[in-house]
């Protein structure tokens, strides 16, 4: 088999695929392999990745990684695979697909709601899935104060939901997301006025990206990190960022990526 490289970084994948993904997208027709062997491809391309982010930092060990693996119109076997081979972190984008699927899977499964949530949804969202890990779409003041009370109003200040704002880095208008230059005020609001949220970091979907070489979105998202840890008088590291999909993660986790989202 031929190989290619990525961007000139030593990170390499083969060159019959266009992007590893858990779904198998855009595999050839001969690859006919399982969940579990898709999500080890996975697993080897985030370390592989992790550890070129490391050797360029000059730090002896990479930095963990967290793999959510988005779900969004996946068959409930294929998420029991998945779980089956080690899989905790999963992303959905529909609230009713999240409150279908949470149900038939074990109560460890750590859900990550990741899409686009209307001010209506949040109520059926916190009730219906005791397991939400982490909201990672908050893109706007009216949601986290949403989102806040109705966490309160269920759970009480016992314990706080985590959650990421969402930035619209690459400035397109078809994305969601706070503009970079409000998110800082944003995470603000979060963090000091949201008793029932924790504010775990900030999220970006980046602008298309087939190449595996686009890294300005993932830039601003530092810069916009650097805003709200001063603003909130914060170590940048005690806040996550959220970045890269199944196109462009490996560039995202070289570009310090905490946490990527692969379907």
């Amino acid at each position: 088999m031929g190989w290619s490289r990525l961007c000139g970084k030593a990170l390499q994948i083969p060159t019959r695929t266009t992007l590893v993904g858990l779904s198998g997208v855009r595999w050839t027709s001969t690859d006919m392999a399982s969940v579990s062997e898709r999500l080890s491809r996975v697993r080897a391309a985030v370390q592989e990745a992790a550890e070129i982010r490391a050797a360029s930092c000059g730090t002896a060990e990479p930095h963990p990684v967290r793999l959510v693996a988005v779900s969004k119109t996946k068959p409930i076997e294929a998420l029991r695979e998945a779980y089956d081979a080690g899989q905790r972190s999963f992303g959905e984008n529909y609230v009713q697909e999240l409150l279908e699927k949470a149900p038939l899977l074990p109560a460890n499964v750590e859900w990550h709601f990741v899409g686009h949530l209307q001010s209506n949804k949040v109520s059926a969202l916190v009730r219906g899935c005791p397991s939400l890990t982490c909201l990672e779409t908050i893109d706007r003041e009216k949601l986290a104060r949403a989102v806040n009370k109705a966490w309160i109003a269920m759970h009480g200040l016992e314990k706080k939901l985590r959650v990421m704002v969402q930035v619209n880095t690459s400035g397109e208008g078809t994305k969601n997301g706070v503009e970079p230059a409000d998110a800082a005020a944003l995470c603000r609001v979060v963090a000091t006025e949201c008793e029932g949220l924790e504010l775990a970091g900030l999220m970006t979907i980046g602008a298309p990206d087939y190449s595996g070489c686009r890294a300005e979105d993932f830039h601003t998202l530092h810069l916009c990190r650097s805003e709200a840890a001063a603003l909130l008088d914060l170590d940048p590291g005690r806040l996550e960022l959220s970045m890269g999909m199944s196109s462009d993660f490996q560039t995202a986790i070289r570009e310090g990526s905490t946490s990527v989202r692969v379907g």
